[in-house]
């Protein structure tokens, strides 16, 4: 943890790594979009279909943890995904309180095309990707800390 004396008495924008992760994270997203568009997806909806392009069914609530999102965000996510024909939604049959996610043949096709997508936004970076792991790895800490907070 780090020690409150290093912590400057006034702080500014500047200063501030949340405003630099968020002001990131946008431009992250929106340098995704082009390529995304292409397949019909935003990036919450890619980030959905790379777990389920992994696992192929699972439930809801596992989803949801994979990818860090709440159930009152994630449905109406998964009700487009369902919409445009690349997942299904069913109960459980072992417990019809679970709702479970599968691929369907039309999103289980669209990995093909989705394969490009990691190179051409590398193609857009001009960092090592050394760097680029590294800085993931950080990021990943930062959640995990953060998260236990909660």
């Amino acid at each position: 943890m780090a020690n409150s004396t290093e912590i400057p008495a006034r702080v500014t924008l500047d200063d501030m790594i949340c405003f630099s992760l968020y002001s990131a994270s946008n431009a992250m997203i929106r340098a995704y979009r082009p390529i995304l568009d292409a397949l019909n997806l935003t990036y919450s909806q890619y980030i959905v279909m790379l777990v389920m392009w992994e696992k192929e069914c699972l439930s809801v609530k596992a989803l949801g943890e994979k990818v860090h999102l709440d159930s009152g965000t994630l449905t109406p996510l998964l009700k487009r995904l369902e919409g445009k024909g690349l997942v299904s939604r069913k109960r459980s049959e072992t417990d019809e309180r679970v709702r479970e996610i599968s691929l369907t043949d039309a999103g289980k096709a669209l990995q093909q095309n989705a394969q490009q997508v990691p190179a051409a936004l590398f193609c857009k970076l001009d960092m090592p990707l050394e760097t680029l792991k590294a800085l993931k790895s950080t990021c990943d800490t930062l959640y995990e800390q953060l998260s236990a907070v909660e």
